[in-house]
């Protein structure tokens, strides 16, 4: 099937409006009303709309420094090679003000990703934290326990295990996309080289219509200089080298992720 040819300055508006319900599941995009089930759960909804908006308006008060972003993936490794999950959760909180200081374009990442971290750090805050240490711990106390939904959601669709796939697979894309802005001409297309992340990652995750709204939507992209002046490192010469620091250890924390969920075969979680 061919690739949606570029839309008309109409449809170039309307390419904003697709990006944050492309990341969400049709069944999470609120209950249906009537009926005190249908009343309850619009309150739940509403209450848990309500805190991950809060979350996010807090976490917009600190602006983005690239640097610190290094600063916390460069602690996400013990040295016996486990994957710490306080300076992963803080470094994805720096990547997420990075995407909102962009304006709505990215929100389909963005929002999906603040759920998920509010999810881990319920987990990380509760009576069970300490299993939350490290991504290691986490995956031997859910896996040993019975705690993960192997084969479909039932009664575990907020784990721990689930909920770090979903963002390893956004930081796979992101670092992929990174990559791309660190190693290409000045001219480069961010378009392209956000679609050929995108292709490389989350693509795969993603139903036939999703794939289709983020092709579109990719019209709206900001030009390189202007993603390498949010990083909030200097000129673009120097956010690329701040890049070039930062890259080597979100690619070794990926890998580490990606080998302990394989050895558990937990990356087709549903």
């Amino acid at each position: 099937m061919r690739s949606p040819t570029p839309p008309t300055s109409g449809a170039r508006r309307k390419c904003v409006a697709v990006w944050p319900l492309i990341g969400r599941p049709a069944a999470n995009r609120g209950p249906r009303r009537g009926g005190p089930a249908g009343t309850a759960a619009a309150a739940a909804a509403a209450a848990a709309a309500a805190a991950q908006s809060a979350w996010e308006m807090g976490d917009r008060d600190e602006s983005f420094n690239l640097r610190a972003v290094l600063a916390s993936f460069k602690q996400c490794l013990s040295e016996k090679g486990e994957v710490l999950l306080d300076p992963y959760l803080a470094g994805w909180k720096g990547l997420v003000r990075f995407l909102n200081s962009l304006g709505a374009v990215f929100s389909f990442v963005s929002k999906d990703v603040a759920a998920k971290l509010q999810i881990m750090e319920r987990l990380r805050a509760g009576p069970q934290g300490p299993h939350y240490d490290s991504l290691q711990s986490m995956v031997a106390h859910e896996v040993g326990g019975g705690r993960v939904d192997l084969d479909r959601r039932s009664r575990h669709p907020d784990s721990g295990c689930r909920t770090v796939l979903r963002l390893h697979r956004a930081l796979r894309w992101l670092q992929l996309f990174l990559e791309g802005l660190r190693a290409s001409p000045e001219n480069a297309s961010t378009a392209t080289l956000c679609a050929e992340a995108y292709g490389a990652s989350l693509a795969a995750h993603h139903p036939w219509i999703v794939r289709q709204a983020v092709a579109m939507a990719t019209c709206t992209l900001p030009s390189r200089k202007v993603f390498l002046e949010a990083m909030n490192v200097g000129p673009p010469e120097q956010a690329v080298q701040v890049l070039a620091e930062a890259l080597p250890f979100i690619e070794q924390v990926y890998t580490a992720s990606q080998e302990l969920y394989a050895r558990h075969a937990l990356l087709d979680l549903p």
